[in-house]
């Protein structure tokens, strides 16, 4: 079975996971550094210009936006974290969002990582791959931007983070992903489809 990511749509934006939608059916989420291009990969992924707002601005993103895509399945763009014109103490709320998020929500079936290709594995994202490998959550790395890098550079900064993600989640894996050029946007979907559809062995 193969999802039809077009039929997104915007559902709700909620603080935390307690007002979340209900807890059922499948989501992936989609976290990152702040301007790592979270929003524009979910607008390529789902080919829905303009379904997750974009900006140049680090820490737009200020709640956990839920997109529907039918059949109680749906995209989460968490916050973005780590660098972000906002106060310190809201930075520290958005950390401990996304910590009860990732531990609470049972229909969580993946969590896609962006982080930037050419500054990879911050601390930030370090710690976000060691909390996904402590719950047991399947992730996969999308290295974004990729279109500003060189080919040479680009496949460096991947053999990089590939040979440093079993250090923090063993069962992790990577790709190279550009929204401008299309890089690595199909291999993305069809990950993402594949977790939305599998069976929930709690379920």
């Amino acid at each position: 079975m193969s999802i039809d990511f077009r039929r997104a749509v915007f559902l709700t934006s909620v603080p935390d996971s307690s007002i979340a939608p209900p807890d059922r059916g499948a989501e992936v989420a989609f976290a990152g550094r702040s301007n790592a291009g979270k929003s524009s990969a979910l607008n390529t992924i789902t080919e829905r210009r303009g379904l997750a707002r974009t900006s140049k601005t680090p820490g737009r993103t200020q709640q956990i936006n839920f997109f529907d895509l039918g059949e109680n399945r749906r995209l989460v763009d968490l916050p973005g974290f780590g660098y972000a014109k906002v106060p310190q103490a809201m930075k520290q709320q958005w950390q401990q969002n996304l910590m009860e998020y990732l531990h609470v929500r049972r229909s969580l079936r993946g969590l896609i990582l962006l982080m930037d290709c050419r500054h990879p594995l911050t601390k930030y994202d370090r710690q976000m791959l060691v909390w996904c490998a402590d719950v047991g959550l399947p992730t996969h790395v999308l290295l974004t931007k990729s279109d500003k890098l060189k080919r040479g550079a680009a496949s460096n900064s991947l053999l990089g983070v590939r040979r440093h993600l079993p250090d923090l989640h063993p069962t992790a894996t990577v790709q190279l992903f550009s929204a401008l050029n299309k890089t690595g946007v199909d291999e993305a979907r069809q990950l993402v489809s594949d977790w939305l559809c599998s069976p929930c062995a709690d379920c």
